[in-house]
């Protein structure tokens, strides 16, 4: 009778051993589940951004959830000053990912104007959206053209930025340079608020439409949009190829009348040595959100596969070639 106790207890006791185990393993699969892709090479990808109010960080912060769900890693943004300084983080291999202008990537490929010497661990994912070129000023000041910026306090972005970068090419091309102007380095946020201060003039903010500050100082205080003409523009262009003449469309900004302006195509980067096949997941998970980026941020609405590959700075990563190679 002891024996077969024994036993018994014995048995149940494994049975119970058993049951406990399947529940954990059940537990450990759905916590596994909570991505539903197969995981990268990289456990860590840092999305650079810019300014906090900005296109890139509210689309990069998406981006970085979508990463994190899909494939179970750790995706982040990095605030920054942009464009240059993303280039400089991705060249310092302190980030995989990164928001820039043409701009700024043409002159970090070629070691021109803020980059000593040319940046090689760079290849491209995409041509994105056109960021749009936007010189406001306070309803009343009087400004309407770049050649009124002359003698004013002009806020021209973040020192090094993409933004400060065709600032001083544009002004250049209007045969202004800074010492024609009062220079304030001010990102999007800072520029906003000085201009609702009082204590700039005017300031360009370079990003996709619409530009969060800018939106609300048009609400909140009222601002006129500085024109550029389209023949200013193609002629700029000659020396800068990409640059392209753009309008603001009426209404973006309670402008009652579409506004001629310039704009640069933005870039999504990566670096060089993250593996083909990380790559590849991360440009094909990018296409196959398009939605919900343009959710957190209609300049993604601008973003479509055909023209991905069009207007490209730097070499294509060869990940990304084999995702639009699939799509043939």
């Amino acid at each position: 009778m002891k024996k077969t106790a024994l036993f018994s207890s014995l048995a149940l006791a494994a049975f119970l051993v058993g049951c406990g185990s399947e529940t954990g393993n059940s537990n450990a699969t759905e916590t596994s589940g909570e991505s539903s892709g197969e995981g990268l090479d990289s456990k860590i990808v840092t999305i650079a951004t810019g300014g906090a109010s900005g296109p890139y960080n509210i689309l990069g912060t998406t981006m970085g959830e979508i990463y994190s769900t899909e494939f179970g890693i750790n995706s982040r943004t990095q605030t920054t000053g942009a464009s240059v300084e993303n280039l400089n983080l991705m060249s310092q291999e302190k980030i995989e990912m990164a928001f820039v202008m043409s701009d700024a990537l043409s002159q970090a490929i070629n070691g021109e104007e803020s980059f000593k010497e040319p940046i090689e661990n760079v290849s491209q994912i995409a041509n994105l959206y056109p960021n749009v070129v936007q010189i406001i000023a306070k309803k009343d000041s009087g400004i309407k053209t770049i050649e009124d910026l002359v003698g004013k306090r002009v806020a021209v972005g973040d020192q090094n930025s993409g933004v400060e970068l065709n600032a001083r090419a544009l002004l250049d091309g209007h045969g202004i340079t800074y010492d024609d102007i009062q220079v304030d380095y001010l990102g999007y946020a800072e520029a906003a608020d000085g201009l609702n201060a009082g204590t700039i003039d005017a300031a360009f903010l370079t990003s996709g439409l619409p530009n969060a500050s800018v939106l609300e100082l048009s609400e909140t205080a009222g601002i006129s949009l500085v024109s550029i003409e389209s023949e200013n523009v193609e002629k700029i262009a000659k020396e800068h190829p990409y640059f392209i003449s753009y309008e603001i469309p009426a209404g973006t900004y309670g402008n009652e009348e579409p506004i001629k302006t310039a704009a640069v195509p933005n870039a999504l980067v990566v670096r060089n040595d993250l593996s083909e096949d990380d790559v590849y997941k991360l440009t094909k998970t990018f296409f196959e959100n398009l939605e919900k980026l343009s959710n957190s941020h209609q300049a993604a609405k601008e973003i479509t596969l055909e023209n991905a590959q069009e207007g490209l700075i730097a070499p294509l990563h060869p990940g990304a070639q084999r995702y639009y190679d699939e799509q043939k």
